[in-house]
This record gives structure tokens, sequence and C-alpha cells, in this order.
């Protein structure tokens, strides 16, 4: 019973972080839904884990939210600054 609430709730809050994703204002709303998503599907993970008894999910969801992070910190870096590391130079070497 416990299990089934948690979820349900995790799942509503999932549900309007997706909404505020695809409504957006700015393309930073967008971006903190999606990391938003992903940390409630950590914790939807977690909690499925912690009930079923089984450890190994905890284990998943680590990974999970890695991946969330770094993710999270690349499309910000390429939505700031539209490249993804170069510096502002261009291939034939002068400067844009």
């Amino acid at each position: 019973m416990m299990f089934t609430v948690a979820a349900a709730a995790v799942l509503v809050t999932m549900a309007m972080a997706l909404i505020r994703a695809l409504k957006g204002p700015s393309v930073y709303d967008r971006i903190l839904a999606v990391n938003t998503f992903g940390t409630l599907t950590v914790i939807l993970i977690s909690v499925h884990g912690f009930m079923t008894g089984r450890p190994e999910f905890l284990d998943l969801a680590l990974v999970y939210a890695l991946i969330n992070f770094i993710g999270t910190i690349a499309v910000t870096k390429y939505v700031t600054f539209a490249d993804m590391g170069h510096g502002g130079e261009r291939e034939d070497g002068g400067d844009i």
C-alpha cells in the first residue's frame, strides 16, 4: 500500500515535470524540467528497489543519476556556448 502511494505521488510529479518540459517558456526551464524528470526517475527506481527488497536497483539508480547529471551539464554547456569545447575557433584557423 505504501509503495503504491509513493509511486503514484512520484508519477504525478513526473507528469508535471514533463508538462513543464514541453511548455516551457525558456530553454533553461525545459532543461531544468528534464533534469527534474531524471531525478524523479532515480527516486522511483530507488523506492521500487527498497520496497521489493532488491538492493541492486540502488546501483542502477546511482548510475542513472550520474548519467542524468553529466547529460544536463553537457546540454546546458551546449545551449550556453553553442559549441562543445572548441573555444570559438573555426576549423580554418580563424576566430569566429
